[in-house]
């Protein structure tokens, strides 16, 4: 009678609608700071697919944070959510390209036909690289059914969702740039494995004991991918942006420093977790329920900084 009262995990389909409250929002923000540049449904249209992309790659990294002797419960906890996932991704790719392919060919998506559409994923870089991402998806869907859980397995299909994740930065405003697209796809794959572990871990850890296994290794990671983020995105930012005023008088220039401000207040959040948050996890004096209350904001605050990113990546 006077134990503390045990965790209940909430439903995950509240953090879904959620995220996608959270992604609609922010879409109608960014639409509304890049004006006439920006397109709303092109704006929903790559977060929702980015998202997935993320989300799969996170859950793909997850089971490789705990150690080898729990792994496998990691990695048996982490396998239905990941096929979703990778299904979920594979399934707004293809959307995406209709909305990207209708744009191109000056039409409503709803009046592209399969000429059309197979013309823009075969001669486009664009469309080339989409497929290249959708063909990362649905080989993670088929391994996270189909392939044994083991520790090859989990680096094999991390891999691959990181491919499949940079292969969608091939086309856009930097790949004129040699400098600008080496540092665009090392700027998405550590946004990635950073805000996409989180949210692995927020799907498949269950008990305390877990956090203060799992939240140590994904400090490190979060630590390194939030270095090479930084370092990515200033170099992005200095190859597309011409001057400091473009970052006022231009809609490309406001979405990037709203994207900015957002990156540095989800740095000082998660640096405020990392100071507070993982030593009392690390110390089983943080509950399951506090861990995934921390998550979630942290997760909430990457999803408004990862549409933004895609925001970024449709306009001009």
């Amino acid at each position: 009678m006077g134990g503390a009262p045990p965790d209940v995990t909430p439903p995950p389909w509240r953090a879904v609608a959620g995220g996608i409250g959270v992604i609609a929002a922010t879409s109608v923000a960014a639409w509304a700071l890049a004006q006439p540049l920006n397109s709303l449904s092109a704006t929903a249209a790559r977060a929702a697919a980015d998202c997935a992309a993320i989300v799969t790659l996170g859950l793909a990294v997850v089971p490789l944070l705990d150690t080898g002797r729990y792994r496998g419960e990691l990695s048996r906890s982490a396998a239905v959510p990941l096929a979703v996932s990778a299904a979920v991704w594979l399934l707004t790719e293809l959307v995406r390209l209709v909305v990207v392919s209708a744009q191109t060919a000056g039409l409503p998506a709803a009046g592209v036909g399969l000429h059309t559409y197979l013309d823009f994923i075969a001669h486009t870089g664009a469309g080339r690289a989409g497929v290249l991402s959708a063909v990362a998806a649905a080989l993670v869907c088929g391994a996270a059914v189909a392939a044994p859980r083991t520790t090859p397995t989990a680096l094999a299909v991390t891999g691959i969702a990181a491919a499949g994740l940079a292969a969608r930065t091939l086309a856009g405003h930097l790949t004129e740039s040699p400098l600008g697209g080496v540092a665009v796809a090392v700027h998405a794959v550590a946004a990635g494995l950073w805000c996409g572990a989180l949210v692995g871990l927020l799907v498949t850890v269950a008990h305390r004991g877990q956090w203060a296994r799992v939240l140590p290794r994904f400090s490190a990671l979060a630590l390194g991918c939030v270095g090479a983020l930084v370092l990515a995105g200033a170099v992005g930012a200095v190859v597309t942006v011409g001057s400091p005023a473009e970052l006022a008088t231009t809609g490309y220039g406001r979405l990037m420093t709203a994207k900015l401000l957002v990156t540095a207040a989800l740095t000082v959040l998660a640096w405020r977790n990392r100071s507070r948050w993982l030593p009392a996890a690390r110390g089983h004096r943080a509950s399951a329920g506090l861990s995934r209350t921390r998550s979630l904001v942290e997760a909430a605050v990457m999803t408004v900084a990862l549409t933004l990113a895609a925001a970024l990546a449709v306009t001009g």
